[in-house]
């Protein structure tokens, strides 16, 4: 079974390097994307406590298969950030990412926030498919060079 659990002191750093081998790996994302959630996980981190906050860990026999957290969105009142989702190769088809989704969807409707958004690319497929899912809806793409790659980036959102 797979259980969700708050994050702890460690998680963090090994997120964001796990996150980093995994996308290099999968779609040949440079040192460009480990940077970047390296901000990402210190964004979260440095946080205050209001509006609310949460990132929860997804464990199966004792190790970690994934994660997802909520934030709020800068600049955007009312609305909550779904960042970094991710589940280990061995750990998916099996409903993680799907059960962290709604984890942090209900959050953030418990939470009184409006609506949510997150951001990805065209190229995480099985994440698209969760957001999907999940009736988060595309508002808007953009043609990105990201992490030494050409993709397009969306902009996924959820209104509560």
């Amino acid at each position: 079974p797979v259980i969700l659990r708050p994050h702890r002191i460690g998680d963090l750093g090994w997120l964001i390097h796990r996150q980093a081998i995994l996308y290099n790996r999968q779609f040949g994302w440079n040192v460009g994307f480990e940077s970047l959630i390296a901000g990402i996980y210190n964004q979260f981190q440095d946080a205050p406590a209001h509006p609310a906050k949460d990132l929860w860990i997804a464990e199966q026999n004792g190790g970690i298969v994934g994660s997802i957290f909520v934030m709020p969105s800068e600049g955007l009142p009312g609305s909550a950030q779904l960042r970094m989702l991710y589940v280990e190769p061995s750990a998916r088809g099996q409903g993680v990412g799907t059960a962290l989704t709604a984890q942090a969807v209900s959050f953030a409707r418990d939470h009184g926030y409006k609506r949510m958004r997150l951001w990805t690319h065209t190229i995480q497929e099985a994440a698209r498919r969760v957001y999907a899912a999940a009736g988060f809806r595309i508002v808007e793409t953009v043609e990105e060079d990201n992490f030494g790659m050409k993709m397009t980036g969306e902009i996924w959102e959820m209104v509560f």
